[in-house]
């Protein structure tokens, strides 16, 4: 009965899981429902895994309630068979009243913490199964760790170099091959080429969120390898493609890119991200709740909510991952301007496909299926007559 019981608990717990997983889904994609008229297929969809939720916990809750009949009918047999003994005895003369009461008595002083037991092994039991999926996850081994020596970054230049970097996400498919290059002093360098040609995971890797296969990275001479993680993503700023809100204030968005930061330097970063006049315009201004990933502000006003928060943080080294492609042509030459301006003695290193932001760039790398097939200036690559100037 146990076993089938922790069985039944797990399946229910899977199906919650998956309902609660219809409903994040719908919401978080309700455009994609509504551009495909697919309310009536999510409709069905989840109150399919309503109705098959609801069966196994009929079926889970029957077995609990067994259970506890069962338990029940034990106490209550052991009280009558041994009430049906005493009286027995006294029609033989061989137990008096006394012996009834005082086993009665005893009975019902053992029978109330038995019957405790006996629920709080229950609630152990589904407690204990409910959690299994967040034991397996504490479980889990971190796979990138601290060196056991590991020192604090030290950013001088910022200068960032990869050696001859090989990295695999499945340990079988080589996503990065021999890649090398050296953003020196102050320079800024782009990374062009296809989708899947390794531009993302060589962020990635920068902020090591992975450990490479094989090379090295280094920050002024310093394996990324041997420092903190913390001291490295402190000293690395980024504009990510996919700018992600937290349900919250906009000005306690824009301060999300550093701890403590007052108002003064919200505005200020704001102003630098040409978002200040906009907030202005809202009715609660910095106030204003922007939703559940931001889903109150538009793609351009998110994408400046991510500037904001590199231009408060003021990093000594600046990544961006297209950090303007949801900006009006105005609106990214002006944003390219502020940009310009903390980029100086800063080394960056960015992602774009319009030519319009990587003109400029001291170094342009192509990419090609994890390897680097061009490298050198604007003009040089057109020169070359290679990849870069078909593209």
């Amino acid at each position: 009965m146990t076993q089938w019981r922790v069985a039944t608990r797990r399946i229910l717990v899977e199906k919650d899981v998956k309902q609660r997983g219809i409903v994040s889904d719908v919401l978080t994609n309700w455009e994609s429902v509504k551009y495909f008229t697919a309310e009536h297929r999510e409709l069905t969809r989840y109150k399919e895994s309503i109705l098959s939720y609801q069966d196994t916990e009929a079926k889970w809750q029957i077995s609990y309630q067994l259970l506890f009949l069962i338990q029940t009918f034990l106490l209550s047999f052991g009280l009558m068979a041994g009430s049906l003994i005493i009286a027995f005895r006294a029609l033989r003369g061989e137990a008096d009243a006394a012996q009834f009461i005082v086993f009665t008595q005893y009975f019902m002083q053992l029978s109330g913490p038995l019957d405790r037991l006996g629920w709080l092994y229950r609630q152990l039991s589904q407690n204990a199964t409910d959690a299994e999926k967040m034991f397996a996850l504490l479980a889990q081994k971190t796979e990138v760790n601290d060196h056991p020596d590991a020192k604090d970054l030290v950013v001088t230049d910022g200068i960032i170099e990869f050696d001859n970097v090989n990295f695999s996400y499945d340990g079988e498919v080589q996503a990065l091959k021999g890649v090398s290059f050296k953003i020196g002093k102050g320079q800024s360098m782009a990374l062009v080429g296809e989708s899947g040609s390794g531009k993302s995971t060589i962020l990635r890797l920068l902020y090591r969120f992975y450990d490479i296969t094989s090379g090295r990275i280094l920050i002024d001479g310093q394996d990324i390898s041997k420092v903190t993680q913390l001291s490295l993503r402190r000293a690395i700023g980024i504009v990510p493609q996919d700018s992600v809100l937290w349900n919250d204030t906009i000005g306690a968005n824009i301060s999300y890119g550093k701890e403590g930061a007052t108002d003064e330097e919200v505005i200020t970063a704001a102003t630098a991200a040409r978002l200040h006049d906009r907030i202005l315009s809202f009715p609660e201004e910095y106030a204003t709740i922007v939703g559940e990933r931001g889903v109150r502000l538009s793609g351009g006003e998110k994408q400046r909510v991510s500037l904001a928060r590199m231009f408060l943080k003021s990093p000594a080294i600046l990544v961006l991952d297209e950090a303007t492609s949801a900006l009006d042509t105005e609106t990214e030459r002006e944003i390219q301007k502020a940009l310009a301006e903390l980029a100086k003695g800063r080394s960056s290193l960015s992602i774009a496909h319009r030519l319009s932001t990587i003109i400029n760039s001291d170094q342009i790398v192509v990419m090609k299926d994890g390897s680097v097939i061009e490298n050198g200036t604007y003009k040089e690559l057109l020169e070359l007559d290679g990849a870069f100037a078909s593209m």
